[in-house]
């Protein structure tokens, strides 16, 4: 049982003013058996409502918030099941204040509901910042890739469909001082479970692949733009549907798309 969350739930506190059911008081009275804090709490809840009681009524006696307990309305003790009435101008005093008690019962109550929705809005608040960032950031590495697409030393190489998908299509942003290469690869179907796009670099004569790297992670890839290193000595590029992690020389019949360097 998590008591402190027990005790912030202010069950306690109606408890105490008596408008809880007999199977609730005598719950509540096994957990003060029980736990020493329960108990300790309810102690200190009962001695400020009888500073309350006795600033409505001066002259009570210290165990007169015990018998408003037993004599206000019908409200059940968890010592005694009898109920006891008593004439009414005897304890207006007493009946004022355990309404009182009641009200700050209220008050607590709300006030601990309005902490939580100003938890729970100051949480939106910062999910909400979190996107804004997010978002920014976002903004930024688009920005910074677009730059550096825009580089004069950037060589544009489109790259075709082929048989296995004539429709695809991707394009490739060669910085040769940079020795990388952005692949758009916007153009191509999302592989299929346990398979991934790998990129290569050819040199034509003779055909002499070499791999660059992997579009990995291609789903969560929004834009579809993935930088690679490429330091060889590229005339053209091409992109097969490969086994997840890769292959070491390229599988022709799952050639995607293929564009040579044109000078």
């Amino acid at each position: 049982m998590d008591v402190k969350k027990y005790i912030a739930s202010g069950i306690l506190e109606l408890y105490v003013a008596g408008i809880l059911s007999e199977e609730q008081n005598l719950e509540i009275h096994g957990y003060a058996q029980k736990y020493p804090e329960i108990k300790a709490e309810i102690e200190a809840i009962e001695a400020s409502i009888l500073v309350i009681s006795e600033k409505s009524s001066p002259g009570l006696a210290k165990n007169s918030f015990k018998k408003v307990k037993s004599r206000v309305g019908k409200v059940v003790s968890i010592q005694t099941k009898e109920i006891k009435t008593t004439p009414w101008t005897s304890y207006l005093g007493w009946a004022a204040s355990i309404i009182f008690a009641v009200g700050l019962i209220w008050m607590y109550l709300e006030n601990d509901k309005l902490k939580s929705e100003i938890e729970i809005t100051s949480g939106e608040k910062q999910t909400l910042e979190e996107q804004i960032l997010d978002i920014r950031g976002e903004v930024t590495d688009k920005n910074n890739i677009l730059n550096q697409l825009r580089d004069k030393n950037v060589t544009v190489v489109s790259l075709g469909g082929q048989t296995i998908s004539p429709t695809s299509f991707a394009k490739a942003y060669w910085n040769k001082e940079q020795q990388k290469v952005f692949i758009d690869a916007q153009g191509l179907p999302e592989p299929p479970p346990g398979f991934t796009y790998q990129v290569w670099s050819l040199k034509l004569n003779p055909l002499t692949p070499t791999s660059v790297g992997l579009l990995d992670d291609f789903m969560n890839n929004e834009n579809r733009v993935f930088e690679l290193p490429n330091a060889n000595e590229t005339e053209a590029f091409g992109i097969t549907l490969e086994p997840e992690g890769g292959s070491k020389s390229p599988t022709l019949e799952q050639l995607y798309t293929l564009g040579a360097i044109t000078t």
